[in-house]
């Protein structure tokens, strides 16, 4: 296991001296985030964000991410030349010492919160979902928290009309067309592409959401059964879906899980959550039980500790601050030790 750290470049607020200074962090996780969708990554690019990292002694192994064009999710003529553009970006990051990719195949809104700072009664805040707020906006002029800037208004009904005749069948097709387009470049680096489940793991707004549990695992295994295709087992995207069974999905895909994003949820009703701090106890998910599966099926991916609150005063990015992804990261260092000495 490698313990790593969420890192938005140098526009970030968080100083990579002050990610060095978490024990046991091998690395960041981080992206280049001034290239248009669909264009490929140049080679200065990744040697100008790899250059950073290494000044700072820290490893830049996982990228999160490289988004996948809207066109290729709906399966447009243009998604040849965007998939090579895709193939051309994973072998420029080969080059720079990239071992693993995440990235997402939801239409449209790759999150979605309905509020960005739900205050906890210890005076922390997150980030929280509730269904029957977001049910009530109108698709057709949609402002989310921190999603409004994403799209026009313009813009996001033209795709959410493309997106009308795109059934859960034909995006997952969509994807094993573009997997099957890029496995040749991840057999040549040796990176590993680490899908994220959709978040959260049920259809928004009319849009399919096709990765939300072991079933779709399943299905993606079959479909492209290159060890170079697998997954980002994120615990808050999957975990918002009850049925899912986190630590017996943690142990049974262990050596397809590349990268684990972990963090806590408490649910609130039917399908509400709040996020919370990383501990067991803190919320609904078994974070203990979830990393012993992951240990026992023998993963040997990247780590990340995942979405945390603000405290301490601190106002940071919604979900990224560093004070309580710091705890997050001892804590999950502690389980991770724990559980692999009691395993050998």
């Amino acid at each position: 296991m490698k313990m790593t750290f969420r890192w938005y470049g140098k526009s970030d607020s968080i100083p990579l001296g002050y990610i060095r200074q978490i024990p046991n962090m091998s690395g960041v996780v981080t992206a280049v985030y001034d290239v248009p969708v669909g264009e490929v990554w140049t080679k200065d690019k990744i040697a100008e964000l790899k250059k950073l990292c290494d000044n700072e002694s820290l490893e830049m192994e996982v990228i999160e991410s490289v988004p996948v064009h809207e066109d290729i999710k709906l399966g447009k003529p243009t998604r040849d030349k965007l998939i090579a553009n895709y193939a051309r970006t994973i072998r420029n990051l080969g080059e720079f010492g990239v071992k693993c990719i995440c990235y997402n195949f939801m239409p449209v809104f790759d999150w979605l919160r309905t509020d960005l700072k739900t205050v906890a009664p210890d005076g922390s805040n997150s980030l929280s979902y509730n269904h029957e707020t977001l049910m009530k906006l109108d698709p057709k002029n949609l402002h989310l928290p921190g999603w409004d800037e994403s799209y026009t208004t313009a813009q996001l009904n033209g795709l959410l009309d493309e997106y009308k005749n795109v059934t859960h069948g034909k995006l997952f097709e969509n994807l094993v067309y573009f997997l099957k387009g890029i496995m040749p470049a991840c057999d040549e680096t040796g990176i590993n592409m680490a899908i994220h489940p959709d978040d959260p793991p049920w259809d928004m707004f009319g849009l399919p959401r096709i990765i939300t549990g072991a079933d779709s695992y399943d299905r993606m295994i079959a479909a492209v059964p290159d060890k170079h295709n697998g997954f980002t087992f994120c615990t808050g995207s999957l975990g918002a879906g009850r049925s899912n069974d986190l630590p017996a999905m943690a142990e049974k895909y262990a050596d397809r899980i590349y990268f684990a994003h972990i963090r806590q949820l408490k649910y609130c009703g039917s399908s509400d959550f709040t996020e919370a701090g990383h501990l067991t106890a803190a919320g609904d998910l078994d974070v203990y039980a979830i990393v012993k599966g992951l240990v026992k099926g023998g993963f040997d991916g990247y780590v990340r500790p995942d979405h945390g609150r603000n405290i301490w005063g601190e106002d940071g990015k919604p979900g990224y601050g560093l004070y309580d992804r710091a705890l997050g990261a001892a804590y999950l260092n502690g389980l991770f030790e724990a559980i692999e000495k009691e395993s050998k």
